[in-house]
């Protein structure tokens, strides 16, 4: 045997939880690598996908020409996401494996988006944008590390309408935070005086004018009981081994909370007096004014059931309407978007399905014609197997589309949707894969092919195979001649291994980082450091865009709620401001409008939550921002 003080390195690839190691992995100590046989399954398939979507270039009727780079390493941000042992050392089915999100907002009032990034252990980060691509951090100053708790997700909202981005945080079962902003990027904790600081199994959370008071309401999700009362390392709670068929035991579900803003920084839990009673496995969730009515209506993901969606009566109550428009829904819901995905001004729904493809342990995804469902899906039969997309038609009913118009992919979990390529049709970015103890999975490119379906394009843009081909990393160390001898992997060794399990992404959000003119995006991956995608679009091509910025006045600050119309010489496009970007991630971002062949933007129209219309002919341009600010009083434009 070696000495106890060589570091081996070993690869876990593999589909189910056996080992699954390529021939060598070096350690980044210099010392002596580990060959260990076996069978690496993902680099042929990432060569053979990339093949495959070179020989599909034929088929873009929209610019392609451009590409991705990672930038992290010059940007200065040094974030590393830790996950709690339950994903990595003592891995389990627990949903703690659902990873965490990512916000962006101007904080400090400099114009800039900054990053704040949320982890399980260790601390969170704020990362304050300096311009150019470089960031500073800056958690300690702004307060708002939360250490000592195990994060999940973040959203940012001017929740007082004082022009500065506030922020909330939760946790699992360590007490949700709401941070209040002094203007300057500095926060202070008030939670519990808000009434906000629920203890639970928190994820998602959404803010939304509900009531139309002009004041941000929110509701957050609670997945439902997945932990025991034991603590593991970092004092989180250790999960249970049946935690991922805890939607069969009705005890285990936590309800998810609707709280109205009352001013003052106050909040109250309104669920039971707007009938909002949702005891979904839910993650996340997102908002929409189906029927028009000016209202906020919600749709609740659920990843171990049936979707919900809720229609917004008046501000008063909510009715759940989900047959009425969506017959079917995703079994394992996980990411959700509405967006007009073929610019007919009518509202479309994508949502992706990640728990549906561990019930199979193939390459590829499967549509609702070829899944097969397992003993965890029972009673799906309400489902479709798969991510689901929704084509609104004329008549205001709902199609479902997603393999027909090339809308799944593999292990997906949150959806970025954004004009990545500025031809003024909507593209997607899906954060996907599993991680330790599986086989690498990719993240998923949808560029819009101007509204007829969605091509792959994630090879073809550098956004795969990602980190100059990095696809695994150091997960966790094993002193298997001491404490951990017991570990199952430490069979055949007596030293210090580390164990290497496959990269993975949970959450993204898209905005112009380095403000070019073009969308970069920005991800929080499992285990490991962030991706800043850099693209490279603006140098490549100059494309027209007009990016908008909603100042509301009678309607909330940020104008969460308001649909923006842009029209331009060669047609018009329909954008809703929900400030969602990905999984558990949230981005107050101006809102992008690529412009494609238009030489003129003639007008910009805006319908306020207040119920306002304005309309904007002066100072448009074809490469920049406007500022729209809502009139006071009620008039046009």
């Amino acid at each position: 045997m070696k000495p106890m003080s060589m570091i081996r390195l070993v690869l876990l690839c593999s589909l189910t939880l056996g080992l699954a190691q390529p021939p060598a992995i070096s350690s980044q100590d210099g010392r002596r690598s580990v060959r260990v046989p076996a069978v690496d399954v993902g680099a042929n398939f990432l060569e053979v996908r990339k093949k495959n979507q070179e020989a599909t270039r034929d088929r873009f009727e929209v610019p392609i020409g451009f590409g991705y780079t990672d930038q992290i390493a010059t940007s200065g941000i040094t974030f590393r996401h830790e996950s709690v042992d339950d994903s990595a050392k003592y891995w389990k089915p627990v949903h703690y494996d659902h990873g965490n999100g990512i916000v962006a907002a101007d904080v400090d009032g400099d114009a800039l988006l900054d990053l704040y990034f949320v982890t399980q252990l260790g601390a969170n980060q704020l990362w304050k944008n300096l311009g150019g691509g470089r960031f500073d951090e800056i958690t300690d100053s702004a307060g708002v590390a939360l250490a000592d708790r195990v994060g999940v997700s973040a959203s940012f909202a001017d929740i007082d309408n004082d022009g500065d981005q506030d922020l909330f945080v939760t946790t699992v079962r360590m007490g949700n935070v709401l941070f209040e902003n002094d203007g300057r990027g500095r926060f202070k904790d008030i939670s519990a005086a808000a009434g906000v600081d629920y203890t639970g199994h928190s994820s998602g959370a959404v803010f939304f004018d509900y009531d139309l008071d002009g004041r941000l309401d929110l509701f957050v999700t609670n997945v439902g009981r997945y932990t025991h009362d034991e603590k593991g390392r970092g004092g989180a709670y250790v999960g249970m081994a049946d935690a991922f068929e805890g939607h069969v035991y009705p005890e285990r579900s936590e309800r998810s909370i609707l709280y109205r803003n009352l001013g003052g920084n106050r909040f109250e839990d309104v669920s039971a007096k707007t009938g909002l009673l949702d005891e979904s496995w839910s993650g996340d969730a997102t908002i929409v004014d189906l029927n028009a009515d000016g209202y906020q209506d919600l749709y609740v993901l659920n990843m171990q059931g049936d979707d919900h969606y809720y229609e917004n009566r008046e501000g008063k109550t909510f009715v759940e309407r989900t047959p009425a428009y969506f017959p079917k829904t995703s079994w394992g819901a996980m990411g959700v978007k509405f967006f007009d995905f073929n610019n007919d001004a009518r509202t479309d729904l994508l949502v992706t399905d990640m728990h549906s493809d561990m019930t199979d342990e193939g390459f590829e995804p499967l549509d609702e014609k070829s899944k097969v469902f397992g003993v965890m899906v029972a009673g799906g039969e309400n489902n479709v197997p798969g991510n689901s997309f929704w084509v609104q038609q004329e008549d205001g009913s709902f199609t479902e589309l997603s393999d027909s118009l090339g809308a799944e992919n593999y292990w997906p979990w949150g959806v970025s949707v954004a004009d990545l390529n500025a031809d003024g049709f909507e593209d997607v970015f899906v954060a996907s894969s599993m991680n330790y103890p599986f086989r690498y999975g990719i993240n998923s490119v949808f560029i819009n092919n101007r509204g007829q379906r969605f091509l792959d394009a994630e090879f073809l843009l550098g956004v795969e195979p990602r980190r100059d081909g990095r696809t695994h990393a150091p997960v966790f160390g094993l002193d298997c001649g001491g404490a951990d001898q017991e570990h199952e992997r430490c069979a055949g060794w007596d030293e210090h291994i580390n164990i290497v399990g496959s990269l993975g992404t949970r959450s993204s959000i898209v905005f112009d980082l380095d403000q070019d003119g073009d969308l970069d995006i920005v991800t929080n991956e499992f285990n490991d450091g962030p991706q800043l995608l850099i693209s490279n679009l603006a140098q490549k091509s100059k494309p027209r865009y007009l990016s908008v910025r909603l100042v509301g006045s009678q309607s909330n600050r940020d104008g969460i709620g308001a649909t923006v119309t842009v029209k331009t010489d060669q047609g018009s496009m329909t954008r809703y401001q929900d400030a969602t970007s990905g999984y558990l991630s949230h981005c107050t971002l101006p809102m992008y409008f690529g412009l494609g062949d238009a030489s003129k933007v003639e007008s910009v129209e805006v319908s306020w939550p207040s119920g306002q219309t304005q309309t904007v002919t002066q100072g448009l341009s074809t490469t920049g921002q406007i500022v729209i600010t809502e009139p006071a009083a009620e008039s046009g434009s």
